[in-house]
C-alpha cells in the first residue's frame, strides 16, 4: 500500500500550503500535522484552508509533518481531480491549532458508517523513566468493547472515536478484548511490548462490517520532538463478526497499569 510519507510527497504537500520543507519536530511556534486516510474505498483530494493539500489521498496514506502557523483551518475532502471544494465529499472546521502542539487528522467511518474527520492531539510530553507510552484510538466503524486486564474489565465500552492512552513500563503485557457488555472474549490473550521513550500511536480504522479492518501506527517520541513517522497499514483478517479486531490487540495494552485516560477527539468540538 502506498505510504505518502515518502519524501517526494511531502515535500509536494508543503508546497501546496506554501510551508517549506518538512521537518522531524514542531518547530517553535508552529502546529504541526499529520494527516491520515481512514474511510475505506474512497480516494480523495484534500483541501486546507481552500488550497489543495494532498492530491489523489487514498485509504490507508498518511502524510506529514506539516508546519503550520497556528489559528483557524478549514479541511475539505473532494473527488479526485476536483477543480475547487463547490461539490465537497465532506467538509469540517473551522478548527484551532495551537502553537507547539502536534496533531493527526483522521478522516474516517463513526461506529455507523458514516465519513467523519477526527482531529487528535498527540501527546508528546515526556514519560517517566523506564515508561513508555502506548496510545489507541478506534476510528473504525466497528462496536464498543470491553477492555480486560488479568481476567477484569479496566474499561468498559471504548467507542469511536474515542482513545485511550497510558505510560507504562517498559516491557510486556498480557490482555484480552470482551464484546461490550458480555462475556463473549472477542480475541486474547495478547503478549505486546512497551518500548521505552515513545508514544506508540495506533489506529484500528476500516469496517468490520465490511471485512477491512487495518491497522495503523504512528510513532512519535515522547521528549517533545516527534522522531518522525513507522508505521504501517495492512488488511486484518475476518471471523465473520462485527468485534473490531484490529483495535483489540493493542487497546487492551493501553489500559494495563496503574492508569489511564480517555478523551474524544472530533474535529468539529475543537
Amino acid at each position: 500500500m502506498r505510504k505518502s510519507v515518502i519524501a517526494g510527497l511531502a515535500a509536494g504537500v508543503l508546497l501546496a500550503l506554501g510551508l517549506g520543507t518538512p521537518v522531524t519536530a514542531v518547530e517553535s511556534g508552529k502546529a504541526e500535522l499529520f494527516v491520515l486516510h481512514g474511510i475505506p474505498a474512497t480516494p480523495v483530494d484534500v483541501w486546507v484552508n481552500g488550497a489543495k493539500a494532498l492530491p489523489n489521498f487514498v485509504p490507508g496514506d498518511f502524510a506529514g509533518p506539516l508546519p503550520l502557523a497556528p489559528g483557524a483551518y478549514t479541511f475539505v475532502l473532494t473527488a479526485v481531480g476536483a477543480a475547487d471544494i463547490s461539490s465537497p465529499v465532506l467538509t469540517v472546521g473551522p478548527v484551532n491549532l495551537a502553537a507547539d502542539t502536534s496533531y493527526t487528522a483522521v478522516a474516517h467511518l463513526s461506529d455507523m458508517g458514516t465519513p467523519m474527520v477526527s482531529l487528535f492531539t498527540n501527546d508528546i510530553s515526556a514519560t517517566p523513566s523506564g515508561k513508555g507510552r502506548l496510545t489507541v484510538r478506534h476510528v473504525a466503524a466497528a462496536p464498543a468493547v470491553d477492555i480486560l486486564a488479568n481476567g477484569a474489565v479496566a474499561f468498559p465500552g471504548l467507542v469511536n472515536p474515542n482513545e485511550v492512552k497510558a505510560d507504562l513500563p517498559v516491557g510486556t503485557y498480557e490482555a484480552k478484548v470482551n464484546l461490550a457488555g458480555t462475556a463473549t472474549t472477542a480475541i486474547g490473550p495478547a503478549n505486546v511490548n512497551v518500548t521505552s521513550g515513545k508514544n506508540s500511536i495506533v489506529y484500528a480504522w476500516g469496517s468490520a462490517a465490511d471485512n477491512n479492518l487495518a491497522l495503523y501506527v504512528q510513532t512519535l517520541s515522547t521528549m517533545g520532538a516527534p522522531s518522525g513517522v513507522s508505521a504501517g497499514s495492512a488488511p486484518l483478517p475476518s471471523d465473520g463478526s462485527t468485534t473490531p479486531i484490529a483495535l483489540i490487540v493493542v487497546s487492551a495494552l493501553a489500559l494495563i497499569g496503574a492508569g489511564f485516560a480517555t478523551r474524544s477527539a472530533i474535529a468539529s468540538r475543537r
